[in-house]
């Protein structure tokens, strides 16, 4: 059986064992599997494969077919790396407010005390 993939030099594996790098070729039994691909930087890709068994009769032989042959997996590329963990944020803690400010001098002069009233 063919197995290729897109882009090539994928490593390959069926569930039945047999495995390779892309493009190449591996026997296997005559039962349904799937072929696995696996890449840097490419996310894995399972393909199913079914193995179809053909009877014959007096006039052709028994044969069997696999589909999809030859097996091809398209890779996609992988989304960027996952962002190292960050460290648990503490909460923040409230700022103090600043101290009620002390008014500030007047450029006038501060007015007099009235005088007291006179005696009698």
């Amino acid at each position: 059986m063919q197995i290729d993939s897109i882009p090539s030099g994928a490593d390959a594996k069926t569930s039945l064992g047999p495995g390779c790098r892309t493009p190449c070729s591996v026997s296997v039994p005559a039962e349904n599997f799937t072929v696995t691909y696996t890449l840097n930087r490419f996310q894995p890709l399972t393909v199913p494969v079914q193995v179809i068994n053909i009877p014959g009769d007096f006039s052709t032989p028994a044969s069997t077919s696999i589909d999809p042959n030859p097996v091809v997996g398209e890779l996609q590329p992988a989304g960027p790396p996952p962002k190292a963990a960050r460290k648990p944020m503490r909460p923040k803690k409230p700022k103090p407010k600043p101290a009620a400010a002390a008014p500030a001098a007047s450029p006038f002069p501060t007015p007099a005390a009235p005088a007291p009233a006179p005696t009698r």
